[in-house]
């Protein structure tokens, strides 16, 4: 052990006496730990944003029934174009085809904007909702209350706001039980949902929720964008619903058994998959970045460890003429070679974080510090500074004694 801190206390002393040049040493190590922590940082935190924002939509273990499949090629992109819309008609029969379906709602969302005595707020989502919707998680209110089934049937004029649009339309005032216009229809508001926060700069809270026919009268009644949110009786049924639903589906528009499913059908697992494939194409540009940073750095340490070891030829004879071990030579040389490399290695995690931290600060994507990527970064250079390091260290070893301390 000490041994190897008087090997690390040389090593530091030899790099803060030639401090630009093993700056430049260890360039290629602080480019690899710098990507390292920095793109995982932001990925793992975009990671959990969009998980928590995709269950939010969907719900954890319910799947939704659309006009269009989420996934779909060129081919598909035509055949699709001309599928039916979802009815609601399509809604009782997979409620009533399954008792593995616990409730099914219907949901259609339209742009407009919404008042309030002189206040205005543009690019509002109006969310149509049948009544089965209040069995939905997904949907919540952190003051007042949802919209009663009974409200839904009867289509009454109340409404369940986004934290958003109650933000900017009332400001201080207390929302509840106040008239709100949308599309010239009025309606009182009876619910502020949650904050939720936004997705890459796109605001989930800006949102007004009324009943489905109440939607169906101000936007028509074919309701181009009305799809059906599914929950399974337990968590546990969710493929057994998605099977009974695709058949009730199928019975309901009469297709034959040769004829594919004109319609989409999706879980909070389907988006999350699209989302990490097309972030693995992240971590794969950045396994290309740090390695070839690091055979870089790991080539330049060993040209650099050339040079230590030529520097210090007659310091080596001497030590090996004094009974100095093959061995001690070779556990200097790495030890500083090892050094060397992990310092580039603690430089590029904290560069990594600042980088991070400055990119989260400035977009609006978020950042989670991981530990596991600051040991495999800082353990990657030690062991670059290990391979790289062992051939300058075996070179000073064989050196002969008698010529060492010949040599200028």
């Amino acid at each position: 052990m000490n041994q190897f801190l008087e090997a690390a206390f040389i090593a530091l002393n030899a790099i803060w006496a030639n401090k630009l040049r093993s700056f430049l040493t260890v360039l290629g190590n602080i480019v690899a730990v710098t990507s390292i922590i920095a793109v995982v940082s932001l990925v793992q935190g975009m990671n959990a944003y969009v998980t928590d924002a995709i269950i939010s939509d969907v719900g954890a273990d319910n799947f939704t029934i659309q006009r269009m499949p989420v996934v779909r090629t060129q081919e598909d992109e035509e055949r699709t174009r001309s599928n039916p819309r979802i009815t609601m008609q399509e809604a009782a029969a997979v409620r009533k085809f399954s008792d593995n379906v616990g409730a099914v709602a219907g949901q259609a969302t339209a742009r407009s904007t919404a008042e309030f005595r002189g206040e205005s707020i543009d690019g509002v989502q109006v969310q149509g909702v049948s009544r089965d919707y209040i069995q939905f998680s997904t949907f919540d209110a952190e003051r007042g209350r949802l919209i009663s089934p009974s409200e839904v049937d009867s289509n009454r004029p109340v409404a369940v706001i986004g934290w958003e649009v109650a933000d900017k339309l009332f400001g201080p005032i207390d929302p509840i039980d106040k008239t709100i216009t949308v599309r010239t229809t009025h309606f009182r508001v009876v619910g502020v949902s949650k904050k939720k926060g936004s997705t890459f700069g796109n605001s989930q809270d800006n949102f007004v929720i009324i009943p489905l026919g109440t939607f169906q009268k101000m936007f028509g009644s074919r309701m181009f964008g009305l799809q059906l949110l599914v929950k399974p009786r337990t968590p546990d049924l969710v493929k057994v619903a998605m099977d009974d639903a695709t058949v009730a589906m199928r019975v309901e528009r009469r297709l034959k058994p040769s004829e594919r499913d004109n319609f989409g059908m999706f879980t909070s697992d389907t988006l999350l998959n699209l989302y990490h494939t097309a972030t693995n194409g992240i971590f794969a540009v950045l396994i290309g970045v740090v390695a070839l940073s690091l055979v870089v750095g790991g080539i330049v340490i060993m040209n650099i460890m050339l040079m230590v070891v030529s520097e210090r030829t007659r310091e080596i004879g001497l030590r090996k003429a004094l009974g100095a071990r093959r061995r001690d030579i070779i556990w200097q040389i790495l030890t500083e070679s090892v050094t060397l490399s992990t310092m580039g290695g603690f430089i590029g995690t904290g560069i990594g974080f600042i980088a991070a931290i400055i990119v989260s600060k400035m977009t609006p994507l978020p950042a989670a510090v991981q530990l596991w990527s600051v040991v495999i970064g800082i353990g990657i250079t030690a062991l670059v500074g290990l391979f790289f390091g062992l051939y300058p260290a075996m070179r000073a070893a064989r050196l002969d004694p008698i010529e060492a301390l010949r040599r200028e």
